[in-house]
């Protein structure tokens, strides 16, 4: 099996992992923990996520988060959006990437549509 020559490590821990918990997490704790991946090398770091804190209450304060990071100019904060509200959101907190998702309920509405064709 020949191996890339290159790899990438997408940290995705402040967003994900941070969103199963129980309780809402201060933002300053997720900005520590922001920082000490990127003391520890990290060059692409999932941030946080612009959603609506009513269905995700644990990535309440992403604005915060975002706006309080020291960044490294050779590192990617990135966030996590579904929709343009949060993109704009995200852009103006000056994520370095967006990634944009649909929530199951539109991907259903879609391929219904495309069913019907």
């Amino acid at each position: 099996m020949k191996l890339p020559s290159r790899v990438k490590i997408v940290e995705v821990g402040p967003r994900d992992g941070l969103q199963n918990e129980q309780q809402a997490i201060d933002p300053q704790i997720k900005i520590n923990l922001i920082e000490r991946l990127t003391q520890a090398g990290l060059t692409y770091i999932e941030a946080g996520s612009f959603v609506n804190p009513k269905w995700v209450p644990q990535m309440a304060g992403s604005d915060a988060v975002f706006q309080g990071i020291k960044r490294k100019e050779s590192v990617s904060y990135a966030a996590l959006t579904p929709n343009l509200q949060g993109y704009e959101r995200a852009m103006a907190c000056h994520a370095t990437e967006v990634a944009i998702f649909q929530p199951k309920e539109y991907q259903l509405q879609y391929f219904r549509k495309l069913r019907a064709f």
